[in-house]
């Protein structure tokens, strides 16, 4: 008799329910913690995320490359980059001005006492106390070694050097372009093929992370600061709803279809607080949903540097918990240079767990706000990072859609027009 096969969403929730418990076991038995979290459960959650890491820069760049090249028409090409980059402008505005507007109206930070908070050592990476305008953006978009980037997974330098050699070889004869696109096709359904290979180990790597995360700060680090928490996941959820709804509505695609099409995503994506763990398959989800290949190629991709709308979000929210946090009052002009500062800052950000307190770091610094605020959202913001993902990963499914529905209509537009003109060319014909 054949044994049904347990879907693979039950089984990373079975191992994010296990981890919980696990770790709250070890969060009563320190004695018994240290080895345990060292040598079993840090060891399989961070051999899930270095496998994810792998396979997410030759997926990017062969299908940032195919996507381009693949195209045929650089300016069609070229159009679909400018609304791709507006659209995301907008939407991650849109996110910092509404994660401000929700930090205004439920002060997350006030009433918190700060002797009851436990902070956190951050270990922010050297890159984050640089300078963050928009000459530092573009230098830190051009590599001058792609194959450094390419070791250390640097996501937008991958993508701006996959669109150059794209267009290179779309500049070529027939003949020389297409062995060369065929090899970057195979290449890219192969990884495809071995992704399906990572994901059987998902669940073992959700219970790894998620114990290690419960073992060491338990539930108890939890309490004083849960307001911030209800407020940022009220918040994530009421955007996803109200904005993420709005442009789904107005497109004319429907979110709840799409959310439940992508369900595993999405959970995969709130266990491991890893927007790298689902991309691949996302891609792969969203084209079965009726985006084309090529603009989920380009789309997605790039999204995943500059169509942060969890992270985004959470931008909003987090600068005004540190400023409550310290009874520091900022008026209406600091919080909209805020936001500038906050849209240029947020571009970029790996879709790795804890990138976020680089981000934050550079906009408390570029507003005069305590640093130390970081060591005490540090302590919870692995589970806060769980909701940013998620609704990061839900932009990003939304996005090529919208972007599919753009092309569509301006295309028919273009027919409608063509067809016009050719009707009305006899009666002028016959005028003569």
């Amino acid at each position: 008799m054949h044994t049904p096969r347990v879907p693979l969403v039950a089984q990373i929730l079975m191992g994010l329910i296990l981890g919980i418990v696990i770790g709250a076991i070890l969060n009563h038995y320190p004695d018994s913690r240290p080895w345990l979290v060292e040598h079993i459960l840090q060891p399989a959650g961070d051999l899930f995320i270095k496998l994810m890491k792998m396979i997410v820069v030759p997926i990017v760049f062969c299908c940032m490359v195919v996507g381009v090249a693949g195209h045929g028409d650089n300016k069609a090409l070229g159009r679909m980059g400018a609304k791709t980059l507006l659209y995301f402008f907008c939407v991650t505005t849109t996110a910092i001005i509404f994660g401000l507007v929700i930090g205004n109206v439920l002060q997350p930070g006030s009433g918190t006492d700060l002797h009851s908070l436990k902070a956190v050592d951050v270990n922010l990476p050297s890159n984050g106390s640089g300078n963050h305008g928009v000459a530092s953006l573009i230098l830190g978009i051009v590599p001058d070694n792609i194959v450094n980037a390419m070791a250390t997974g640097n996501l937008l330098p991958i993508l701006f050097f996959a669109v150059m050699f794209g267009l290179g070889l779309s500049s070529l004869p027939q003949e020389r372009k297409k062995p060369v696109l065929d090899v970057f096709r195979g290449v890219s359904d192969a990884m495809f093929r071995v992704t399906s290979m990572v994901m059987a180990y998902s669940p073992i790597g959700v219970f790894g992370m998620i114990a290690v995360t419960v073992a060491n700060f338990g539930f108890s680090s939890l309490l004083p600061l849960a307001k911030l928490i209800v407020v940022a996941y009220f918040a994530y959820i009421l955007f996803a709803v109200v904005v993420l709804g709005s442009i789904a509505k107005v497109a004319g695609i429907n979110l709840i279809a799409l959310i439940r099409h992508i369900k595993d995503e999405l959970v995969l994506a709130f266990s491991t607080a890893s927007s790298a763990a689902v991309m691949p398959q996302l891609m792969k989800k969203l084209e079965t949903f009726g985006a084309p290949r090529q603009l989920v190629s380009f789309v997605v991709p790039v999204g995943y540097s500059f169509n942060l709308d969890g992270a985004s979000l959470f931008l909003g929210i987090g600068t005004l918990f540190v400023a409550q946090l310290y009874g520091i009052e900022l008026d209406l002009t600091q919080q909209a240079l805020l936001v500038v500062t906050m849209v240029l800052t947020s571009k970029g950000a790996a879709g790795v767990p804890g990138f976020m307190f680089v981000i934050l770091s550079a906009t408390l610094a570029s507003a005069g706000l305590p640093l130390e605020g970081i060591a005490f959202i540090a302590g919870i913001y692995r589970i806060m990072d769980m909701g940013t993902t998620t609704l990061n990963v839900l932009g990003n499914a939304l996005a090529p859609l919208v972007i599919a529905r753009w092309e569509a209509k301006r295309r028919n537009a273009d027919a409608s027009l063509k067809a016009e003109a050719v009707a009305a060319r006899p009666q002028a014909d016959l005028a003569k």
